[in-house]
């Protein structure tokens, strides 16, 4: 009954996904008098800015992923069950799952954002991404296999393709993960594969707009392509990939560039789940919202974070897809469910930006305030570190990530360049995972306990 949930007194709020979002909102609500359900795939909340640090080698997978079980250790209003949702009922209040069918009176929606392939399926089949510890993991294993290949091919053409690595996309990942690449290719390669003319091996950044960073700061930009060109990264831009097939990254009908490795950073897209109202979820799979973050036309569901498509008069297009957003929503959520707990109107979202940064490489970082603050460099680079080891969850993980920090950059070494898995990318589907066509299990008829949320006026 209900994936074995207790029964309560108090409202069932159901969380799907632990992200940035999920994971504040739940951390809030310890104290309210509310039955906190947090469904997510995986048993573990995943630190996604560090990913490019995982598939590089800078840092190993279990210092950014902290278990979700442990994270809500004592809070007693929790409950956790690992799950891949299916399907979302809105009529009946029901979540249903591969484990079983979850009600709720109460739901949230902070699934987070998946790979945007722009509907090109010889690059969502070929290319490799970074939206996962799983895709990082996989990414960099296939990174090293490929140079150990180098090393066996007597064909100079092979080899090339086999060393050649292409980025797709000039926003923060794709500039950060160019960047580390660059080092690796300075620092750690030339140890590990002596044997091999490191000079031939190209770093190429592709990006379709006329400058990296879009969001940020025209500064910002000139700066970090100014980093990436010292580095030896070739920058592209103005450039989009059509196809990728046969290692061949096609920028135009009959122009590629010959690379086994396509790193595919180019865009994203809402997690939107089925069941919502189609006119609640728009073109790229992000789901209106309004002030207070409850979706259009259902008064007690809501959205926050990535998936969320919250519009204002400075963001016609919507809140960025950024952490602190996220946070900030669900921080702002918890306190309108007390509102409404004690009958008062919620009260509307207001974004407070602290600012945006990306970092190219070893003091080499770019860093944008409010009221056109800006600044770069080692300084950069410092509060780049600094704000990335106070948002990673556990202590452990910030020691371990600060000590492994540390050691690279006196060193100038990465030492987990160990291939555990082997991995073949033809092999991967998507970074969605697989959804059987219906849940295993179902559970009797539930009857929410709260009165309704009535939805306040405009």
């Amino acid at each position: 009954m209900d994936t074995n949930l207790p029964k309560s007194a108090h409202p069932r709020l159901v969380i799907i996904g632990c992200g940035f979002g999920g994971l504040q909102l739940a951390k809030a609500l310890r104290h309210d008098p509310v039955q906190v359900v947090v469904i997510d795939r995986n048993n573990y909340h995943n630190f996604q800015p560090l990913l490019y640090q995982v598939a590089t080698g800078a840092l190993e997978a279990d210092s950014i992923a902290y278990p979700i079980r442990q994270i809500f250790a004592g809070q007693k209003n929790f409950f956790y069950r690992m799950a891949d949702v299916q399907h979302v009922d809105t009529a009946t209040n029901c979540v249903h799952t591969n484990i079983g069918d979850i009600h709720y009176d109460y739901l949230v929606l902070a699934t987070g954002s998946l790979t945007n392939f722009f509907g090109i399926e010889s690059i969502e089949k070929n290319s490799m991404q970074i939206k996962s510890i799983p895709n990082a993991l996989n990414l960099r294993s296939y990174i090293f296999q490929n140079f150990e290949k180098a090393l066996l091919t007597e064909d100079p053409e092979q080899r090339q393709t086999l060393m050649n690595i292409v980025v797709v996309g000039g926003g923060p990942t794709g500039v950060e993960i160019s960047g580390s690449l660059a080092e690796m290719r300075k620092h750690v390669l030339p140890k590990d594969y002596p044997e091999l003319d490191l000079r031939q091996m190209k770093i190429i950044l592709v990006e379709a707009g006329p400058a990296l960073l879009g969001p940020m700061s025209a500064k910002s930009q000139q700066e970090a392509l100014r980093y990436l060109q010292e580095l030896g990264v070739e920058v592209r831009l103005n450039t989009g990939i059509k196809r990728y097939e046969d290692c061949r990254a096609y920028y135009s009908d009959t122009e590629f560039i010959p690379t086994e490795n396509l790193i595919w950073a180019a865009g994203v897209n809402g997690a939107a789940l089925p069941g919502l109202p189609e006119a609640a979820v728009t073109r790229n799979k992000r789901i209106t919202v309004n002030r207070w973050n409850q979706v259009e036309g259902l008064p007690n569901v809501f959205a926050i974070g990535d998936v969320a498509n919250m519009v204002t008069d400075d963001m016609p297009r919507g809140l960025p897809m950024l952490a602190p957003v996220a946070q900030q929503q669900a921080t702002h959520l918890a306190e309108n469910f007390r509102r409404l707990a004690q009958g008062q109107p919620p009260v509307d979202f207001q974004y407070n930006n602290k600012g945006v940064m990306a970092i190219v490489a070893r003091n080499k970082a770019v860093v944008d305030l409010p009221k056109n603050v800006h600044f770069s460099g080692f300084f950069g680079w410092l509060t780049w570190l600094f704000v990335h080891l106070m948002t990673l969850v556990g202590f452990r993980n910030k020691v371990v990530a600060f000590i492994d920090w540390a050691f690279s950059y006196f060193s100038t070494n990465q030492a987990l360049r160990l291939i555990i898995r082997p991995f073949n990318r033809r092999d991967v589907k998507d970074d969605k995972g697989k959804r059987p066509a219906e849940h295993q299990a179902s559970t009797p008829e539930y009857t929410p306990t709260p009165p309704a949320i009535q939805t306040p006026a405009a």
